[in-house]
């Protein structure tokens, strides 16, 4: 891989994974969960739409479309971040990560339910079960001082959230031009979704410390992610981008315990291996049908399906589900569809919203930048 590839996916996931550290910091100075979410929309939101005037994209104009995006925008941006900043009021930072890590593993679940995900094949399968059983061994609701409780389940919440939205996107939201002018219409939604919580945000009264870690939150980790994301699904295809989805929980750990002197005993770290593990299953290659009787080219993320037909040339027609942010959050099927790891924050090609271990699909041809 180029060094500027490899220095793009090393900011990338750098960025998506610090997402976790901004919110515990916004929240410890000052800033109240709303008043989070709120900023990190709109911030988001200012970053995308410079980036696509810059690159010549429009927002979309069609009264469909903005429909499809107030729901997207609501399950995969104004929802999940206001979960996260909710939960983390209680639950360490790098805990948080881990969790989120598990979004693939509710979309599996979700496509299942659908009957999108009908031919899964065994691997997958017992991928999803340990998946859930590293959850299940994070959490230990057999023990005392077990994190089973409000806090950690909206965390579990915002993962599944994202999963919902990535179905509803790779359906409705599958095949768009502008990509990053979709993602700008997408976050803009959701700030429009986060004002209607105003009434409760309460009283402004940050620090300089959480004025800054807000605003890191909304432009590097939710804004300029997709771009980073973007640029690296057309440099080096999806593959290589969702490698960056097993590195959050990683970088949400390391940064937990350097930063804010957060610690992850024996217990729950092995369970963030066992996820990671599942995760890995879950999105290896299909070898089953997929919804058309075809074979799978590659697993997709946002999608509820997780397939792509990969076109007789060897690229991936153009699209793009909404923003990615991050985390969040993901890649898309690229160029060389290989399996993809999960956000999410989130954010890639497809939701451009969400998180990167939990991103969608948004196949580019010619490659891209997210945020």
């Amino acid at each position: 891989m180029p060094l500027a590839s490899t220095l793009r996916m090393a900011a990338l996931a750098l960025f998506w994974g610090s997402g976790f550290l901004w919110i515990k910091l916004a929240l410890t100075h000052g800033l109240t969960p709303v008043q989070i979410t709120i900023a990190r929309c709109a911030l988001g939101t200012a970053v995308l739409l410079l980036l696509a005037r810059r690159s010549g994209q429009r927002l979309p104009r069609g009264r469909t479309t903005w429909l499809h995006l107030v729901v997207a925008a609501l399950f995969c941006n104004a929802l999940p971040f206001a979960l996260f900043a909710l939960g983390e009021q209680r639950v360490d930072s790098g805990l948080a990560g881990v969790l989120n890590a598990t979004t693939p593993l509710w979309s599996l679940l979700i496509g299942l339910a659908l009957g999108t995900d009908r031919g899964a094949h065994p691997i997958r399968l017992a991928g999803l079960a340990l998946g859930f059983a590293g959850t299940v061994l994070i959490f230990a609701p057999w023990q005392q001082e077990g994190l089973f409780g409000g806090p950690a389940l909206a965390l579990l919440a915002a993962a599944a959230s994202y999963a919902v939205a990535f179905a509803h996107m790779a359906r409705h939201l599958a095949v768009r031009e502008a990509p990053l002018a979709m993602s700008a219409a997408q976050l803009l939604t959701a700030t429009a979704w986060t004002t209607l919580a105003l009434p409760a945000a309460g009283p402004l009264r940050p620090d300089p410390v959480g004025l800054l870690a807000v605003t890191a939150l909304g432009v590097l980790g939710t804004g300029l992610t997709f771009y980073l994301n973007y640029r690296l699904i057309a440099d080096e295809g999806a593959t290589a981008a969702a490698t960056v989805g097993y590195l959050l929980p990683v970088v949400s750990v390391a940064l937990g315990a350097l930063v804010l002197d957060e610690h992850l005993g024996a217990r729950a770290l092995a369970g963030m291996t066992v996820v990671l593990v599942g995760v890995a299953l879950t999105r290896g290659r299909g070898t089953a049908p997929g919804p058309a009787g075809r074979r799978t080219a590659g697993r997709v993320p946002g999608r509820a399906d997780g397939t792509v037909a990969e076109p007789a040339d060897g690229t991936v027609a153009r699209r793009a589900h909404g923003p990615a942010v991050g985390h969040a959050h993901g890649p898309a099927a690229g160029r060389d569809a290989g399996p993809s790891a999960a956000p999410p924050a989130g954010l890639s090609a497809a939701p451009l919203t969400a998180p990167p271990a939990a991103t969608a699909a948004g196949d580019v041809r010619t490659r891209h930048a997210l945020g």
